[in-house]
């Protein structure tokens, strides 16, 4: 009887041993391995997404990471936990750790004018001369920058002529803004005589063990990168970017990030008063929505969850404490994270999908039990809920002659914001400053199209056959962007 009572015992610590271990939610319930996959995998086929990268964080340490699908859809290679992804507007949050650090060290004061800080004025830096009739751009502090507080667009291409402005009092409300946090670079970049690819390594990257995180691409990264994909499944490939960019071109990996992310709990590199203020609210949100950024409806749904912006950070509170998020999104990547402070439970969630977003509230809902996310107001329309997309329009190519092609090339806008048109064999092929470059192919003399994304430009020209202008359509909207100079054969 005693042999069979220590064999039932032996059994019962042999079969706990390898039952699954539980990832703890923030409800106390827990939730298996299986049970992550199982919905994982669920969302993301009906959703149409074709990689996700996640991690889990449980008592601020990595409890559970794993990539899903693929990397590549064209070649079905799978995407990995080491796989680079474009991060996006998680750049800024990464950005804003380093500020914090520049600020824990005496060389930024958060409430000092940024103008102070610069060899001259600011309206004197070329990328700022539209500034130069605002004397408000003195008033503008690294805290306001980092709580996007500023006034300024998000970006200036956005606004009608094109040009920088200051849309309200600084520091008055929350406008999300990748103009002022390139400011803060420059800002940044003066104060520390270093550039931003230098700084983010010594002190972001490398103590926080992200040894396939950079500003800029890396030829290391050449052996496992995701492409990107839009809502129709097109491909956008990698973000080859190759000057930093404090507002989003940072390359990560769904690993990486969620050391990041680790280290933001324990607060890594920071005084525990310095990363306190990062993570506590500098502004009210009380805007319908985060974009359009200047809209100016407001709303009363989310003061229940005290919805605020801290220094880097969206804030809101729920009965489990207060929640610290970052969105990262561009036409093929959607990514999301959100960590809670008292009980060290977060998620990171990277996508190489224009779909992505729509299974974030499943996702957190499921993952963490996390019921309480701004949905709304962040754009987050779950997939189920989504309007039937519209077609993708027909095209068909056309013979152009290439010295007609040649007229095009040039730059237009302006040197700040430039849209590079270049002849490429029998097409056009445009890019936006570093950015990786579009092929147009010609559907008419005047006109062209992308295979990547719903993109179409045509171009006016004078009586002497000069192309003078040239106008995107996207979407309903016209955006002209006039012609500075020629541009030099390729």
């Amino acid at each position: 009887m005693r042999q069979v009572f220590l064999l039932a015992i032996v059994m019962a610590i042999l079969s706990a041993c390898t039952q699954q271990p539980h990832i703890k939610r923030l409800d106390g319930s827990g939730v298996t391995p299986a049970e992550i996959d199982a919905t994982v995998t669920r969302l993301m086929q009906a959703a149409d997404v074709p990689g996700l990268g996640l991690a889990i964080l449980n008592d601020g340490k990595i409890a559970y990471r794993k990539a899903y699908g693929v990397r590549d859809k064209e070649s079905n290679l799978p995407l990995t936990t080491d796989t680079v992804m474009y991060a996006a507007s998680f750049t800024k949050v990464a950005f804003g750790y380093l500020v914090m650090q520049l600020v824990d060290q005496g060389l930024l004061k958060l409430d000092r004018p940024v103008y102070e800080y610069l060899p001259k004025p600011l309206p004197d830096f070329p990328n700022y001369k539209d500034l130069a009739g605002d004397a408000r751009y003195k008033k503008i502090t690294t805290r306001m920058l980092l709580s996007h507080t500023a006034g300024f667009p998000n970006y200036r291409w956005l606004n009608n002529d094109h040009k920088l402005s200051i849309n309200f009092e600084p520091g008055t409300r929350y406008a999300y803004s990748g103009e002022g946090i390139l400011l803060l670079q420059l800002i940044v970049e003066t104060v520390t005589q270093k550039p931003l690819e230098t700084l983010m390594q010594e002190k972001v990257f490398q103590p926080f063990g992200m040894a396939r995180t950079s500003m800029i691409w890396q030829k290391q990264f050449d052996d496992n990168y995701a492409n990107g994909y839009d809502e129709y499944g097109r491909s956008w490939g990698p973000q080859r970017r190759l000057h930093a960019n404090a507002a989003g071109s940072m390359q990560t990996t769904v690993l990486d990030f969620a050391r990041f992310v680790q280290g933001v709990m324990q607060g890594q590199g920071l005084r525990k008063e310095t990363r306190d203020q990062m993570l506590s609210p500098q502004i009210q949100i009380l805007s319908k929505h985060e974009f359009p950024t200047l809209a100016t409806e407001t709303t009363d749904e989310n003061r229940g969850i005290r919805l605020s912006y801290g220094l880097g950070w969206g804030l809101y509170w729920t009965p489990y404490g207060e929640a610290c998020f970052k969105e990262g999104h561009d036409e093929a990547w959607r990514n999301y994270t959100v960590i809670f402070k008292e009980s060290g439970i977060g998620i990171v969630i990277m996508t190489n999908s224009g779909n992505g977003e729509g299974i974030y509230k499943d996702l957190l809902e499921s993952l963490l039990k996390n019921t309480f996310t701004p949905i709304e107001w962040e754009g987050f329309t779950p997939y189920a809920q989504l309007a039937p997309r519209p077609p993708v329009s027909l095209h068909h190519t056309v013979a152009v002659d290439s010295a007609i092609l040649q007229k095009y090339a040039g730059q237009y806008g302006d040197a700040e914001g430039a849209l590079t048109v270049r002849q490429e064999s029998d097409h056009l092929s445009i890019q936006v400053n570093d950015w990786p470059k579009w092929d147009l192919f010609p559907d008419s003399q005047n006109h062209f199209f992308s295979h990547m994304g719903d993109y179409e430009f045509s171009f006016r020209v004078d009586s002497r056959g000069k192309a003078t202008e040239m106008i995107l359509h996207t979407r309903g909207v016209e955006i002209p962007y006039k012609r500075i100079e020629s541009a030099k054969r390729p």
